[in-house]
């Protein structure tokens, strides 16, 4: 989502006559989009600022405009001007603004807005441009969970779903700008709804009639948003990928209640089971917090067996993070050792990357369609990915948004080798 937000605000500050550019330290605006789920996020800003202000002084002789955006701006505030030397300070809800608070800070004006209006950023924000072949689409953002653990709610507030007609309008647009495949953004993809009742699984299935899209994939869900519905899209609706990404975060009944998941270890599995009934060939990843305050070895012991009863093609995991704010940092009962984290990481990676590397190798030896993304490091080289999101290089004169065969010929760990299949003659 924050590289969506990204996009966007590129293409905000590109309709004022702004062009982007590479070298952050010859910009005459630098704009930092911050993420506020991970410890120490606030001060690696502060840091950003000075070190950026710093270089541009010393390479180019100028001093450039410095906003800074995401969750972060919206968790500090004005508490970012006071300790930094910072010109915007934008939230993530009212980005639309950013071209008027660049305006404002040149005029010396204050240039801070924090504000969370319910969806009116997507009204202002201007048409989109050329994208690439893989290209996200914001349909849902904010959550009503309120785990534990978690800031979202605080720094994107609500659930709020995008109006149906300007998600198929925003997508076929980005089809028309060269993207071949979407994927539907959320912090609960899966709990976009509308007022007929459509569902996550009937925007896929409006998505699925546009004419030159050719794939469809979403993140993230919640377990217990996973309506039977998108369940049968899996199996029904052939452009939208065997990829689902479903955290789940702990395999202990006793961790997920203290994290206020509402989904029990029984119930997470069943849903497991459903999807891959459906699809059977579906690479399921998932998100795992370890040390949790409280988390016994027996309760990390029950994490341990739950990625081995799923099997799991990709991961995400961290140790526990604190937030500000919320009540899980309030659980000083039954601290856990950072050692003890430390070591628990380490164990909980080696049972996934087992797992991905299982589920690599059952690729070996298949045809499967590749959607080309880039060039690789040699000459000739391309790389693509695979229906089940799985990196995938090989020598070709394909070009850049092209669809094409290609046979796994090698399962690496974190990656696959194929090779073209002859195509046929245009």
């Amino acid at each position: 989502m924050n590289v969506y937000d990204g996009e966007r605000m590129g293409e905000l500050m590109a309709a004022q006559g702004m062009t982007a550019t590479d070298d952050a330290n010859a910009a005459d605006l630098v704009v930092l989009n911050t993420c506020h789920i991970r410890e120490r996020a606030t001060e690696k800003v502060y840091s950003d600022i000075g070190r950026i202000r710093k270089e541009a002084l010393r390479k180019h002789g100028k001093d450039p405009m410095i906003a800074v955006a995401g969750c972060v701006a919206q968790a500090e505030g004005a508490e970012i001007v006071s300790r930094a030397k910072v010109d915007v300070v934008v939230g993530p809800q009212a980005y639309h603004n950013l071209p008027q608070l660049v305006a404002d800070a040149a005029a010396g004006k204050s240039a801070l807005d924090t504000d969370m209006p319910a969806m009116s950023k997507f009204g202002a924000l201007p048409a989109r441009r050329k994208v690439g072949p893989s290209a996200f689409l914001t349909v849902q953002e904010g959550c009503d969970k309120f785990c534990t653990y978690c800031v979202v709610p605080y720094t994107r507030g609500a659930e709020v779903s995008r109006p149906f007609d300007a998600i198929v309008d925003e997508a076929r647009a980005l089809v028309d700008a060269g993207a071949r495949e979407i994927t539907l953004l959320g912090q609960n993809v899966n709990a976009w709804d509308d007022a007929a009742g459509n569902g996550l699984h009937g925007l896929i299935r409006a998505l699925d009639r546009i004419e030159g899209l050719h794939r469809i994939r979403y993140t993230t869900s919640h377990p217990n948003d996973m309506r039977e519905g998108l369940i049968r899209a899996h199996a029904e609706v052939e452009k939208l990928m065997p990829y689902l990404h479903l955290p789940v975060q702990a395999g202990s009944d006793r961790i997920l209640k203290a994290m206020n998941r509402s989904h029990t270890r029984a119930s997470y599995l069943a849903l497991h089971e459903r999807v891959r009934a459906a699809r059977p060939d579906i690479a399921l990843s998932g998100d795992f917090i370890v040390g949790f305050p409280g988390e016994t070895d027996a309760d990390f012991a029950d994490t341990l067996s739950l990625i081995d009863e799923v099997g799991y093609a990709a991961s995400f995991s961290f140790k526990y993070s604190p937030r500000p704010g919320t009540p899980a940092a309030e659980m000083t009962d039954g601290f856990v050792p950072e050692p003890v984290m430390d070591e628990r990481l380490q164990r909980l990676q080696s049972a996934i990357a087992r797992d991905q590397a299982a589920f690599n190798a059952t690729t070996l030896g298949k045809t499967c369609t590749v959607l080309i993304e880039r060039k690789g490091k040699l000459p000739g080289q391309m790389l693509g990915k695979s229906p089940w999101l799985q990196s995938v290089h090989l020598m070709t004169d394909a070009q850049i948004g092209d669809l094409i065969e290609v046979k796994i010929v090698r399962a690496d760990p974190n990656s696959l080798a194929g090779v073209e299949r002859v195509r046929a003659a245009a």
